[in-house]
């Protein structure tokens, strides 16, 4: 029975690809022990329980980014961290570590390292996280989401994406999303997301150029967020939401779509096939549009910087594509050759396999 450690947390970013691999273990190992590793902060704290796996807890550890206090007593901390999750690893008898970056993922890492048993890191970004920066110096076992990752022995093995979208039939579902979202069997769907917290700059650009959509013959469904600024303009075709909790049934839905290019995002859409514009979040190391960036040069979608979108935009280079059935279904098409659906089982493989080996090899 292999018993899999699984380092990481913090965001969804971090713990639904956590929780897709775990699933896909389990799957093909129904006798594997699962735990999970990471801290109470995160949503990991939550989401890990619910879905049935244990959950164990080490201290929210950020790494210092500059010399201070905090600084001075981090070597400390992580030697603290590492050390109990040694212990873990002895106690339980654990095989493999398998780390998704976050707070958790680090202690992890060297914590395999010390114990010499085998670590697997999963790296979602195109620009990687510095846990995952360290840990992949440590071991050969690297799966990337993006072929452009730059970290050594990267396989490209896809994002480990949840079930519901990984087996998600769009076309049997089209019916019942469409009567969800109270929309029309007729009309096409442009479905617009900033994630869960929204994007003032893709909601009033929307917003100003609906009446252009809808004119044109779209219905929108449109994931506004909370944000107390954004006022409804009321048009009829013009469906706003405060969240969705079924992107599910909303990707089903949807005959092309405008959002922020997070990795999990970027993956979904080019394994389900729908063409999209993307407009990256322009805080940050520009890991956003990084993560666009294949899928942008295979044809599968188009890039719009945050600072250029608006409803001018929509209207001269938007519009034209929704009107041309040809090229988006170009672009579908070459999304789906692009994307992998079967990511956490392509990562689930590596991590069963990296059980029979014997210390991880550290990279000169």
């Amino acid at each position: 029975m292999t018993t899999v450690l699984l380092a990481g947390g913090g965001t969804a970013g971090h713990v639904n690809p956590l929780l897709a691999t775990a699933d896909a273990i389990r799957a093909m190992e129904p006798t594997a022990t699962i735990i999970v590793l990471g801290t109470r902060e995160g949503l990991e704290a939550r989401l890990v329980p619910e879905r049935g796996y244990e959950l164990v807890t080490i201290a929210r550890l950020p790494f210092p980014r500059r010399i201070n206090v905090a600084a001075l007593a981090f070597p400390g901390k992580l030697l603290r961290a590492v050390t109990r999750v040694a212990a873990i690893i002895r106690e339980r008898k654990v095989d493999v570590v398998v780390g998704f970056g976050g707070y958790a993922a680090a202690p992890a890492y060297l914590a395999a390292r010390r114990t010499g048993i085998p670590l697997v890191i999963h790296e979602a970004n195109a620009l990687p996280g510095i846990a995952n920066v360290l840990g992949a110096k440590l071991t050969e076992h690297v799966a990337v989401t993006f072929s452009a990752t730059p970290l050594p022995h990267a396989v490209q093995t896809g994002m480990p994406l949840r079930a519901e979208i990984a087996t998600l039939d769009r076309s049997a579902m089209r019916s019942e999303a469409r009567q969800h979202f109270g929309l029309n069997e007729r009309e096409p769907v442009l479905l617009v997301t900033g994630g869960s917290t929204g994007a003032a700059r893709i909601n009033e650009a929307i917003r100003l150029a609906a009446p252009n959509i809808v004119a044109a013959g779209w219905q929108i469904v449109h994931t506004v967020g909370e944000s107390r600024e954004f006022i409804d303009p009321t048009i009829n075709g013009y469906h706003p939401l405060p969240y969705c909790d079924r992107m599910d049934l909303a990707f089903a839905a949807a005959d092309f779509v405008v959002a922020r290019s997070g990795a999990a995002t970027v993956c979904e859409l080019a394994g389900l096939g729908l063409p999209a514009v993307f407009v990256p979040y322009p805080v940050g190391n520009g890991e956003q549009e990084r993560n666009a960036a294949d899928l942008v040069s295979t044809g599968g979608a188009r890039l719009c910087l945050d600072r250029d979108f608006d409803a001018e935009w929509i209207r001269r280079e938007l519009l034209p594509l929704l009107r041309d059935d040809g090229a988006r279904n170009t672009m579908a098409e070459r999304a789906q050759h692009a994307g992998f659906r079967d990511g956490a089982t392509r990562l689930a493989r590596m991590v069963l396999s990296a059980t029979n080996d014997s210390q991880p090899k550290v990279e000169s």
